[in-house]
């Protein structure tokens, strides 16, 4: 096999999922749609749940100093969220959503944007599409993308069901990230310590908190400009580990 065929089976999988999804989804009435909807930002929940966990591993608390551990991912959040801000990373994925969704001739009044930016962070956000990346490009093989992609799968058809086709469509933003973690893993190797991933991945958490507010209509945060805080965790943790 070739470096990036675990991607190449990822995006495969979201892409059929969503489509299942938005088949069903269709034949189904107004109220169950919204209920799944509600369902899904619940299960977020328990994925951000689950990915907060590192914050308390001794891997993580013992390669920063005694107070440190959550520093780290609050001075993250911050000076990721003042960069996406400045960007105005929020405003582009939005825009973005809106062309691909005049693209492929969605309807005004449809989900498309809100389903494409959602499946967009949840599908990239998390340890298994860095480290999974990671190891396609290594060569050491393509199990954790197995998975992740097994999981996209029943979560894609999920989200479609009630967001339509922008969860579809998002498979290329997560194609595109998770290959250049590819091409870091071919060219680099193995560039992150075990407490720099776990930064990452209680960051990615309180993303995916946001997001299931979103799912569940209690407070619309502007997770796209929280992006940066992904790539400023690894970094701060390691200026942190090193004092």
């Amino acid at each position: 096999m070739f470096p990036g065929v675990g991607t190449i089976i990822n995006i495969i999988t979201i892409i059929s999922g969503a489509s299942l999804g938005v088949l069903v989804g269709n034949r189904m009435p107004t109220r169950t749609r919204t209920l799944l909807t509600d369902v899904l930002g619940l299960v977020t929940l328990l994925g951000a749940a689950s990915a907060l966990i590192p914050l308390w591993s001794d891997r993580y608390n013992d390669a920063l100093p005694q107070g440190w551990s959550l520093l780290v991912v609050l001075g993250s959040l911050l000076i990721g969220g003042l960069i996406g801000s400045a960007l105005k990373l929020e405003n582009r994925l939005d825009a973005l959503g809106e062309n691909l969704r005049i693209r492929f001739k969605a309807s005004s009044e449809s989900t498309f944007v809100e389903g494409f930016v959602a499946a967009s962070l949840l599908f990239a956000i998390g340890p298994l599409a860095i480290l999974g990346s990671i190891s396609d490009g290594m060569g050491t093989g393509i199990d954790q993308l197995i998975l992740k992609s097994t999981l996209d799968f029943f979560a894609a058809m999920a989200f479609a069901t009630s967001l339509g086709w922008g969860v579809a469509v998002s498979a290329l933003p997560v194609g595109i990230y998770q290959g250049v973690w590819t091409v870091i893993g071919f060219g680099l190797g193995e560039i992150l310590d075990g407490y720099q991933v776990d930064a990452m991945t209680v960051v990615g958490g309180i993303m995916l908190i946001c997001i299931a507010f979103r799912l569940l209509n209690i407070k619309s945060v502007a997770v796209g400009n929280l992006l940066p805080a992904l790539a400023i965790a690894p970094l701060f943790a390691l200026i942190v580990h090193s004092i």
